[in-house]
């Protein structure tokens, strides 16, 4: 009986609901490409002089690095 007590039993994970599996990917990348396309069109409403192209790509950039930053975990 005492080899019995040294044994951990771990039980087995159960797989995610399927909400985890199915929504919440296609909801996270809906509000990821929702938020690039619109802070990327936003960043070149308003062409300041002497920006060019840094402006936009910045944007996207920041928009693409906070996207991944919020949304990489699902």
């Amino acid at each position: 009986k005492e080899a019995m007590v040294d044994i951990d039993i771990k039980p087995k994970p159960s797989q995610p609901h399927w909400y985890e599996r199915c929504v919440q990917p296609c909801v996270a990348e809906l509000l990821g490409s929702a938020l690039f396309i619109f802070v990327g069109c936003l960043s070149v409403v308003e062409d300041a002089e002497g920006v060019g192209r840094l402006q936009p790509a910045l944007a996207h950039g920041l928009a693409l690095g906070l996207t991944i930053a919020i949304l990489g975990d699902i």
